[in-house]
């Protein structure tokens, strides 16, 4: 029996990413909800509804992939318009997908907020070290 080194820990994800990735992907439900709606009521023709849904919740689906990337936050704050231009279809997507782009407002200063305490923690606290 062999005793091996203990695997090193793996790097924390930061939490901005992971707050902005986990309000895309809630969106994109409810841009699907959102779309079953808009179906059931006949605001437009069958095939602009789910057009329009299909394409909005796919893209919130790709956006979250690409959050951390270079232009991924910009490429979300962009998606909220987007969730927001539903509205047209069904009135109440203006006062959800508001609240929504609140949602995503402090997911990026939360997130950004508590990566920079880890840092900081991190720094001052080096593993198997004297703090710096």
């Amino acid at each position: 029996m062999s005793t091996q080194p203990p695997a090193p820990p793996r790097p924390k994800r930061p939490a901005k990413q992971q707050f902005t990735q986990a309000t895309l992907l809630l969106e994109a439900f409810l841009v699907f909800f959102a779309t079953l709606v808009a179906y059931g009521l006949r605001v437009a023709p069958p095939a602009t509804v789910w057009t329009l849904g299909g394409v909005t919740c796919a893209a919130l689906v790709v956006v979250s992939g690409y959050v951390g990337r270079p232009g991924g936050y910009l490429a979300g704050t962009l998606a909220q318009v987007a969730v927001l231009g539903f509205g047209v279809l069904v009135p109440m997507m203006f006062v959800v997908g508001g609240v929504f782009a609140v949602m995503w407002l402090v997911a990026l200063r939360l997130g950004g907020r508590i990566d920079r305490e880890r840092a900081e923690w991190d720094a001052a606290h080096p593993p198997g070290g004297t703090p710096a």
